[in-house]
């Protein structure tokens, strides 16, 4: 400790809140602690002030039919916990990708199930995603490191961020398995993948338990490993907290309590991601998992109707606008999507939220609000100059006012920061081009 002191005396303010807090508070003696310590505490940004008219978002009332999802009897990857679980369907063909969601009569899964053989990691240096996907295809017994896949999702090991589809695109690409990434999911869904021996990884709010809970929220990837319906709750593997109830310890193999009511509060914080990892000759059944949100424009159709129906129910929730905006942006509804996330900043957005989710930048920017772009880049990138979607927006934002020589050095950065950022590359060739 009196090491490390001697050499936080040597950190400039800067440096030490470029430290991710949950390191921070295990590592750094007490004053360096409260110059590391976040300085934003609860919106993301000074909240909208202008009247909104947020009644034209939720359209008419919309009752949202129950999902109608085939259940396939689980197969022998799965442990089932069910003495009168049935016996393996027939192996369906090998597709490449998941075939047109079919017509089918459900079957019950049993009420508990469980993946075995999956290994725990605990990440390093922000590396939850890598982490997770890590632990996700070891179930497979492909052993990999969290570096091995950091070295894919990652090149640079400060980006605080991994998204959904790189995840996805990275298993798709490096893997003789495959992986497909929605929204707006659901938790029978997700105990359908269990009880048929498919891993699924779910992006989720979290408030930090315990010691850390002062960090406040985040965002976070966990694994289901299992559900257990008498209790009503999943058993997730976590990157962070470990597999025990108590944060940093594997003390339960299990893995840690994540009870459905837990999920239907913080998973809608991400609209409901979620990443299914599935060999070859389980696409058919991913298929009938999904549904037809399989189909892009019926997803976010069905995202959207979520949205409002949630929004009208519980307008003080921020994240029910956000996925409001978000669907909105899907659909190409940007002046409704910027009116959703306005409403979202107005209630009080998590100052992280932008480390994760990018929809109000792509919303302002094609409504023609250069400068909120700007601002949230700006506010997102201060002291943490480590999101390259942040850099790319305030980018594309800076072209658009003609400021073309700050525009080039963000998108240059957005770039460098993550080779594998193609929308950044592309945009600054055509910025360049046109000079």
């Amino acid at each position: 400790m009196v090491v490390l002191f001697g050499l936080g005396l040597l950190a400039t303010p800067t440096l030490l809140r470029a430290i991710p807090p949950r390191y921070a508070a295990r590592w750094l003696p007490e004053p360096l602690l409260a110059i590391a310590s976040p300085r934003q505490e609860v919106a993301i940004l000074p909240t909208v002030v202008q009247p909104l008219d947020i009644d034209a978002l939720l359209g008419e009332p919309t009752a949202l039919a129950a999902p109608v999802i085939e259940v396939i009897e689980p197969t022998a990857t799965a442990v089932v916990a069910d003495s009168e679980a049935s016996p393996a369907p027939t192996a369906v063909p090998p597709t490449a990708t998941p075939s047109p969601v079919p017509t089918a009569t459900a079957v019950p899964i049993p009420e508990a199930a469980r993946l075995e053989g999956v290994q725990h990691q605990f990440q390093e240096w922000n590396n939850c995603g890598p982490a997770t996907l890590a632990m996700t295809l070891s179930y497979f017994d492909l052993f990999l490191t969290q570096s091995d896949t950091a070295a894919v999702l990652k090149p640079n090991p400060e980006d605080r961020n991994v998204s959904p589809n790189e995840m996805a695109a990275y298993v798709n690409e490096n893997t003789p398995y495959q992986a497909i990434h929605r929204v707006n999911g659901r938790v029978e869904m997700l105990k359908q993948f269990v009880a048929n021996g498919i891993p699924v990884i779910v992006e989720i709010g979290i408030d930090p338990p315990g010691e850390f809970r002062w960090l406040g929220w985040y965002g976070h990837y966990l694994l289901v490993v299992a559900y257990d319906d008498a209790n009503e709750q999943f058993f997730v593997y976590d990157s962070w907290f470990g597999t025990s109830d108590v944060p940093l310890e594997n003390a339960d193999r299990n893995g840690r309590n994540l009870t459905y009511a837990d999920v239907e509060t913080y998973w809608p914080q991400f609209n409901r991601s979620y990443i299914a990892v599935y060999q070859p000759e389980q696409a058919e059944t991913v298929a009938r998992i999904v549904g037809e949100d399989l189909d892009d424009t019926i997803m976010w159709e069905k995202s959207l109707q979520q949205a409002q129906s949630e929004a009208a129910a519980d307008p003080g929730n921020a994240f029910y606008w956000f996925n409001l905006g978000t669907s909105y942006n899907a659909v190409g509804e940007y002046e409704r999507a910027s009116t959703a996330f306005d409403q979202a900043r107005a209630i009080g957005l998590p100052w992280r939220m932008l480390w994760y989710q990018f929809g109000p930048y792509e919303a302002y920017y094609e409504v023609g609000r250069y400068e909120d772009v700007i601002l949230l880049a700006d506010v997102t990138l201060e002291d943490r100059p480590y999101f390259e979607e942040s850099f790319y927006y305030k980018g594309l934002a800076l072209a658009a006012t003609g400021e073309t020589a700050a525009a080039e050095d963000n998108l240059e950065r957005a770039a460098t920061f993550n080779p594998n950022f193609d929308l950044a590359t592309v945009a600054l060739a055509e910025l360049t081009s046109n000079q």
